[in-house]
Order: structure tokens, then C-alpha cells, then sequence
């Protein structure tokens, strides 16, 4: 047992608590106090904790209550339910409900030291995934997407609504926040399912290339074009495809894709045949598209076709429930694939996980579990082993845009304060802040150019 290892106390009854104060604190715990359920709920918010060993019976919020939202906040903190003989019962449903153990009144000091120091070597997270691939119901293939957050689940039960229809549909949200994951949950659950999942990034290829790329071209069409290729328009024929980063089309590029949705018909680079293509469409963007289009840097009428059904992804900021379950996933598959045995994470360390904003959003979380994983050498993954970095509140680079991140600047100005932030963070290393703020090299070095800080 580590000398510092922290335990919240819950009970109402200050006799009892302070009789545990003496005796924990005489083991080498760090001992924090609360009278009540919710007055232990606002801690386990505020800081860590090892252990919760709390009463189930208190007047104004039960410690089964408490467990419960504790939980749903952390679940990597284990709870040791004190309980009389007559509520034996009521702490068996506390077990059901994500409880380490219970113990009976009066304690045995033994059976309480024992129980603490098991407890202290697990951090669990049992099944959460299982039960929550199954909250939408086997009627939707979620694509291991994962959140229960009440955003995220509005938003599955929204895709489930609207993928089994042809309607065109536009993905907006940060970078590194799923865009593409939801759009193969529209695909894999609709009528297109056993046709093709095409998907291009827009802002990776040239302007000159990106037609060849939709369109396809004939041999000859220009120099090194030595045989016709087809383009995935024609390759996504009976399925869907997928447009990722669609704000970075130039506005010649946008006409063409507008006459194709319109009319479901391609032309090949330096070819005159018509090809009649049947495509179901699915855009992302990082960007807000009606503002690009009020301000004439995006198509009005392109950005309303491709708008028939709009969702957005939140950002990982605000849906932190779903950072627990995140994060075991992503240590169960980089274990795995690492030949690592990790079990788990210390709840210091989930903590921060949660505290932590994620500019790179699920990118970023899962990048940075990775990481940990590779470079660990316990068994439990801990708050030294997660390279975070937190973000400086302003920096040098734009300190009016950082300095006013709340006020009235355009979302141009917010994207370059961010970015600006982020790279200062990185040491100016590009590479590492494309990374955190989960975009290509590419993508960031084209920002930086617009800023003039290339």
C-alpha cells in the first residue's frame, strides 16, 4: 500500500466517522470526510480518490444514490459499502450496481483492513462497454461507437433514424470526434449496407488531383495518366460515400460535385460519356459550413444539398462521461495489440482523464492511452503515465484570440486560437500539434500559411 493512498469517508454519524478517521489514518491513509451522499459526490468531482468507504444509510442522500452518480462520474473508484445487519439486502443491490463490497456493522477491523487492500489493487470498469452496445437495441450496428452521454445518445438514436433513407447527410464537428465512424454507422445500417463504404479526404489531395480522384479519367487525360482509372464515384456505385473535409473543395470544385448530386451523373477527366452513378452521399466538416457560405467562401446552394440531414458531434469536452469507457476501450485494443497486460487505470490517473479538455478530442484520448500503454511498466496505468500536456490559458502567438475565447470572435478566430495554443504547447513542433489537435501535418502547415505563421 502507497503511504499517500487517499480514502473518502461518507457516513452521518460522526462518532463512527471519526472513529475511522483515527483508525485509517493510523494505517498510513490520507482520510477526506463527508456527512452526506451529495456532499461526497461534490468531492469525488473536485479531487481523486483511491477508495470510497461509505454508509448506505444517511437522511438526505443515500450512499446507494451517491455510489451511483460517483460512479457514472468515475468508474474507476472502487466503493466499500458499510451497512447494518437489517440492510444486508439493500448492499447486495449496491453490488449489483458497481459496489466493490459491502461490510457489516460493527466492523471487524481485520475484515476491514483486508478489504481496503484489495480493493486498493483494482480499478474495474466490468461490462460497461457490453451494456451499453446494447442501449440503442440490436436494431442499430453501432460500429464500435461508444457513449453514453446524453448528447451522444440523442445523436445514435438520430443516425438510427436516418439511416435507413437515401437522404443526403452532412457530419459537422471537430476534428478527431468521430465524423467518420458515424458516417460508417449510417452506411452499415442502411438499405447500402452490403455495397461499398468509399470514403476521401478532401484536404488531402490537390485540387488538380481531387477530380481525377471523385471523377476518374481517360488514359491520356494528362501526363502520367497511362490507363483510365475510375474514380470513387463510380467505385462507391450502390453504396455510399464518404466526403470527408468538404469545406476544403475550391469553389470550381464545388460546382461539379453540385451538378453530380443533382443529377447522379459523371463525366471522367479528358472523357465526354456520361456515366449515371447511384451514390448515397455522407460530408464531414470541421467547419461551420453556413458561415464559409454567408461569407461567400462556400456554396450556399452546394451546402444545402449536401444539409438535408445535419448532425453534429459533440466534443469530447462535453460529453466527459464518456472518457471512462473511451479509455478502457482503447486500453483493452492497445494492450492487445502491444502484448501488454495492463488492467486497468488508477483512479488518479482516470481522473485527469476526465478533468482533461481533449483539443484533440477521441483522437487525441486515444493517442494518448496508446502511448501510455507502450511506455508502462505496471499493470495499472498511472497520472505519470499519461502525456498530457495542459493547455496555457493565452499565449504569445494570438494573445487577443486567447485572451477572449468567450467574447464575440468569429469561429475563424477561435480555430486559430486554438491552434496557435496548441502548437506553442508543442514547442512549435508541428508534427506533435497536428497530433494533439488530431489533423494531418498537411492540414496544419495549410493553417498556418492562412495565419502568415508558416
Amino acid at each position: 500500500m502507497k503511504k499517500d493512498n487517499s480514502i473518502l469517508v461518507v457516513d452521518d454519524d460522526l462518532t463512527h466517522r471519526t472513529m475511522l478517521r483515527t483508525l485509517l489514518s493510523g494505517w498510513g491513509y490520507t482520510i477526506v470526510e463527508a456527512d452526506d451522499g451529495s456532499t461526497a459526490i461534490e468531492k469525488v468531482r473536485q479531487r481523486p480518490f483511491d477508495l470510497i468507504l461509505m454508509d448506505i444509510r444517511m437522511i438526505k442522500v443515500s450512499g446507494l444514490q451517491a455510489m451511483m452518480e460517483i460512479k457514472a462520474y468515475n468508474p474507476a473508484i472502487p466503493v466499500v459499502i458499510m451497512t447494518a445487519y437489517a440492510s444486508v439486502e439493500t448492499a447486495l443491490d449496491a453490488l449489483k450496481n458497481g459496489a466493490y463490497d459491502y461490510l457489516t456493522k460493527p466492523l471487524d477491523f481485520d475484515e476491514l483492513r483486508l478489504t481496503l487492500e484489495r480493493a486498493m489493487d483494482h480499478t474495474r470498469l466490468r461490462e460497461e462497454n457490453r451494456q451499453l452496445r446494447e442501449s440503442i437495441g440490436s436494431r442499430f450496428d453501432r460500429r464500435n461507437i461508444i457513449g453514453r452521454s446524453p448528447a451522444m445518445v440523442r445523436l445514435l438514436e438520430t443516425v438510427a433514424q436516418v439511416a435507413p433513407s437515401e437522404a443526403t447527410v452532412l457530419i459537422t464537428g471537430e476534428s478527431g470526434t468521430g465524423k467518420e465512424m458515424i458516417g460508417g454507422a449510417i452506411h452499415f445500417n442502411s438499405p447500402r449496407k452490403d455495397g461499398p463504404f468509399v470514403k476521401i479526404n478532401c484536404a488531402a489531395i490537390t485540387e488538380t488531383l481531387l477530380e481525377s480522384e471523385l471523377f476518374g479519367h481517360e488514359k491520356g487525360a494528362f501526363t502520367g495518366a497511362y490507363r483510365r482509372k475510375e474514380g470513387r464515384f463510380v467505385q462507391a456505385h450502390g453504396g455510399t460515400l464518404f466526403l470527408d473535409e468538404i469545406s476544403e473543395t475550391s469553389m470550381a470544385m464545388q460546382v461539379k460535385l453540385l451538378r453530380v448530386l443533382q443529377d447522379m451523373e459523371i463525366t471522367r477527366v479528358g472523357g465526354e460519356g456520361v456515366i449515371k452513378v447511384d451514390v448515397r452521399i455522407v460530408a464531414a466538416t470541421n467547419k461551420d459550413l453556413l458561415r464559409l457560405a454567408e461569407s461567400g467562401r462556400f456554396r450556399e446552394d452546394l451546402y444545402y444539398r449536401l444539409n438535408v440531414v445535419g448532425l453534429t458531434l459533440p466534443p469530447l469536452r462535453e460529453r466527459k462521461e464518456d472518457i471512462p469507457l473511451l479509455a478502457q476501450q482503447f486500453l483493452q485494443t492497445f494492450s492487445e495489440k502491444n502484448n501488454k497486460t495492463i488492467k486497468g487505470f488508477t483512479p488518479q490517473a482516470m481522473d485527469r482523464l476526465i478533468r482533461h479538455d481533449w483539443p484533440g478530442n477521441v483522437r487525441e484520448l486515444m493517442n494518448a492511452v496508446e502511448r501510455s500503454i507502450v511506455l508502462s511498466r505496471s499493470e495499472y496505468l498511472g497520472e505519470e503515465d499519461l502525456p498530457l500536456v495542459p493547455l496555457e490559458p493565452k499565449t504569445e502567438s494570438c494573445p487577443q484570440a486567447a485572451e477572449n475565447m468567450d467574447g464575440d470572435l468569429s469561429l475563424d478566430e477561435i480555430e486559430k486560437a486554438a491552434i496557435m495554443k496548441v502548437l506553442d504547447s508543442s514547442n512549435g513542433n508541428k508534427s506533435e500539434a497536428a497530433r494533439r489537435l488530431g489533423i494531418t501535418r498537411k492540414t496544419l502547415l495549410k493553417k498556418l500559411r492562412e495565419y502568415g505563421a508558416a
